[in-house]
């Protein structure tokens, strides 16, 4: 009795550990890429409905060779983008992965996206916590975006 009790209290700490680090996708989407592309990138809506802050540390797919994390700076009067390590998101806070800012760069993919393909991702933040989502391709302006990064 005494040793279901532990396994029950056990489960509820734990239970209510995933409630506090509750991290929701919204708006998940990756861009279209001509035939012959060799990246592309998604964006989404990071909301953090818990009451301490999370970082995410990493992004994974099996569409391509490389998936990162990465933020455009203004460097020298010019906009670049930079891989970044983590990205913050603040208690009951939501952070926009858009173009323009943060998003994960898709780099060496193993084919072209077309729209109306899905693309599984796994999120990874620094608690250990993953979250796994799938995100439709979509076109830009009903053309496949043109990306053109200069690192």
């Amino acid at each position: 009795m005494k040793k279901l009790l532990s396994l029950s209290v056990l489960g509820m700490m734990l239970l209510s550990g995933l409630a506090q680090a509750q991290v929701m996708i919204h708006d998940a989407y990756v861009r279209a890429t001509p035939p012959n592309a060799q990246n592309s990138a998604a964006f989404l809506q990071l909301m953090n409905h818990s009451k301490e802050a999370v970082a995410l540390v990493g992004a994974s797919s099996d569409i391509a060779e490389k998936v990162e994390l990465h933020n455009h700076i203004m460097a020298d009067g010019m906009m670049k983008m930079r891989q970044v390590e983590r990205i913050e998101v603040g208690p009951m806070e939501t952070v926009s992965l858009q173009p323009g800012g943060y998003h994960i760069m898709l780099m060496g993919l193993h084919g072209p996206l077309k729209e109306d393909q899905e693309v599984e991702f796994t999120l990874t933040f620094a608690s250990g916590e993953t979250v796994s989502f799938t995100a439709p391709v979509k076109s830009i302006n009903g053309k496949p975006a043109k990306m053109n990064h200069d690192h």
